[in-house]
């Protein structure tokens, strides 16, 4: 395996972003793979299999993209469409932590499915619209946003438009979801490519088309199959240019809802509206992402709307809705 460098225990079914790059080509790359954290995330919400499939390449698409960039904070995909599937978000922290969900109207699934032209996911269930990326570091730091519009089949056609109007960088970004007797699994394969450097323009244009070329064999069963080591993988497909690896960043199915924000939110809104919300002297504030349940009730709102309120109430019940 010369030229290629291990990254150590990669455990079977991990959830993890592998850089990497090709020693004998100006190309750069990332290897996504999502099993559990995947998993959770997509069984979690009773999706139609199609929009669990979507949500899926938003997931890996989404860790692909924030594995490019230095940051501290949270990493945002989404897109807005007038399709049947109204939003689509995947977040990704720097500390490794992933999360997302669908909003969809269930009366157009079945007209949308009964379609089902294969590889048109964005125009069945997006339609017109929009794709964002955002990198949200907090504190003073500046929000940075790119925005572009819904235009091609998949969202890796709508990311490989971003990266040609936006970045004006040569990328080339394959994603695979399947979904078997253990859940759901998802993967993205990127290749981007760099400045030349130690090249000739026409020797880095050959080795492009060939990185390409190359990264075209690759089948959606390799790129999610858990038992086909990352490693094994990468040599596979790219061992004549020698091809080393970096350090994997671990990747884990969390998400930053909490009691306080959730509290702080609450307390954003005149407390007459929240107590219209009342049902059986209890308010439900129920997470969009992992479905936690937040329950409030006469008293902990006494105390949230209380002007000493300090620190934030605890809620009165709270529990994981089933």
């Amino acid at each position: 395996m010369s030229g290629f460098a291990s990254t150590g225990s990669l455990p079977a079914g991990a959830d993890f972003v592998l850089p990497f790059h090709l020693e004998g080509a100006a190309v750069s790359g990332r290897l996504v793979r999502l099993g559990a954290a995947a998993n959770g995330i997509l069984s979690r919400h009773d999706y139609p299999a199609p929009i669990a499939t979507l949500l899926g390449e938003t997931l890996a698409l989404a860790v692909g993209l924030a594995g490019a960039l230095k940051y501290e904070g949270v990493f945002t995909l989404q897109t807005k469409g007038n399709g049947p599937v109204s939003f689509l978000v995947a977040d990704v922290t720097s500390e490794g932590h992933v999360r997302g969900y669908a909003q969809f109207d269930p009366a157009r699934v079945p007209d949308a499915a009964a379609v089902r032209p294969e590889g048109q996911s964005v125009p069945t269930w997006l339609g017109a619209g929009h794709l964002a990326f955002t990198v949200d570091q907090g504190g003073n730091t500046e929000r940075y946003q790119g925005i572009v519009a819904l235009e091609g089949s998949t969202l890796a056609d709508c990311a490989h438009h971003y990266f040609r109007q936006s970045e004006q960088v040569e990328t080339a970004i394959k994603v695979a979801v399947d979904r078997d007797g253990n859940g759901w699994r998802c993967a993205a394969l990127f290749l981007q490519r760099l400045p030349v450097k130690g090249f000739t323009r026409e020797s880095a244009d050959d080795r492009w088309r060939e990185a390409l070329s190359l990264m075209a064999t690759v089948t959606n069963a390799e790129l999610v199959d858990p038992t086909l080591a990352a490693n094994d993988l990468l040599f596979r497909l790219f061992h004549e240019r020698g091809v080393r690896v970096h350090e994997a960043k671990p990747l884990i199915d969390k998400c930053r809802c909490s009691e306080e924000r959730v509290v702080t939110m609450l307390q954003s809104f005149p407390r007459g509206e929240i107590e219209a919300l009342t049902r059986d002297g209890v308010v439900e504030v129920s997470c969009e992402f992992c479905r936690r349940l937040y329950r409030f009730d006469e008293r902990a709102l006494e105390r949230i709307y209380a002007p000493s309120a300090r620190p934030a109430p605890r809620a009165a019940d709270r529990r994981p809705e089933e």
